[in-house]
């Protein structure tokens, strides 16, 4: 294996400044940053989609965004992205960002420094400036944005058919997990079933939660019962939280479906391992992150009659936590 001093040896140069040249930091003369690519091409030196997009102004390099990385909804998508492009011989750079602004901003800088020719963001900041500053080809993923070309699921009609089952199985005192109010994703849902829920003959009562963390989804499963101990059906924002509240309810005593009954959202492979199994609203996370990869690589190529907006469906997938009918 071709190694970063066989590049130094070849080049003339010491292991840094090797290093610098890779990095895009620090200074590096003009003659001495040829040497080394040079060398890096006569080298095939891995990873040869850095070296070749140094050398060649080249890349098969795509970045990929995501908000979170420990929720299993994001791998699944990220999955049906990396599977996408590697078909055509791309590859990706992952970048994790918490839903924090500055790292989102760290890792955008370390992708344009490795000449990616295109970006897929999940993130929730797409409003600022920022993303129409980096003339790069962009694709928004599980959420839609003004101008960008999006591919996302149904969100409004999500929460509205997890409401609308909920009814259909007789639940009279129900109870609205609203998501986080900066991640569109959830508003839409949350509206889809307020939409519902407002025109039917049940009570209804809404609980906001500020996170789709694992830490914090307990605390809003235990928020719940304490406001809400009387229940008998819970719209959860999305799986964890609905499994933090199946655990809960449990806790207390209560009978999974008959005393309360539970939909999560997202379906993610969690939703089959817990017990009772969580019916939920299943969006196709590994088809989305497919179909976006796909729409990215079109526009790369420049091909102007690709669809631009995909909005897929949504659909109910009944386990444990609903009554059969």
């Amino acid at each position: 294996m071709v190694t970063i001093k066989d590049v130094a040896r070849e080049a003339g140069v010491s292991v840094a400044t090797v290093s610098r040249v890779l990095n895009n930091n620090g200074y590096v003369g003009v003659d001495t940053r040829k040497k080394v690519m040079e060398a890096m091409a006569v080298l095939e030196y891995s990873p040869n989609e850095v070296a070749r997009s140094l050398y060649k102004r080249e890349s098969k390099l795509i970045g990929l965004l995501l908000p979170d990385i420990t929720n299993p909804f994001f791998p699944q998508l990220a999955r049906g992205v990396e599977d996408e492009l590697s078909k055509s011989g791309y590859r990706l750079l992952l970048g994790n960002s918490d839903e924090n602004m500055d790292k989102e901003l760290e890792y955008i800088q370390t992708f344009v420094q490795n000449h990616v020719v295109g970006l897929l963001t999940a993130t929730n900041h797409v409003e600022d400036t920022l993303y129409d500053s980096l003339k790069l080809p962009i694709v928004m993923l599980d959420r839609a944005y003004g101008h960008y070309p999006s591919v996302y699921s149904d969100g409004r009609e999500g929460g509205g058919l997890a409401a609308k089952t909920l009814i259909d199985k007789g639940a009279k005192r129900i109870t609205l997990v609203k998501g986080p109010a900066h991640i569109r994703p959830a508003q839409d849902r949350f509206k889809g079933a307020m939409d519902v829920l407002s025109e039917a003959d049940v009570d209804f009562a809404v609980l906001a939660t500020t996170s789709y963390s694992f830490e914090e989804a307990k605390g809003f499963a235990e928020e719940l019962f304490i406001k809400y101990p009387n229940t008998d059906g819970v719209i959860a924002s999305n799986d964890i939280v609905g499994i933090a509240v199946i655990h809960q309810a449990l806790k207390l005593g209560k009978v999974i479906p008959d005393d309360v009954q539970i939909i999560g959202y997202d379906d993610i492979p969690q939703c089959s391992l817990s017990y009772p199994t969580l019916s939920t609203i299943r969006q196709p996370a590994y088809e989305m992150g497919r179909q976006a990869a796909r729409l990215l690589l079109s526009i790369i190529k420049g091909e102007s009659e690709c669809e631009r907006t995909m909005q897929m469906p949504v659909e109910f997938i009944e386990r444990n936590t609903t009554r059969k009918e």
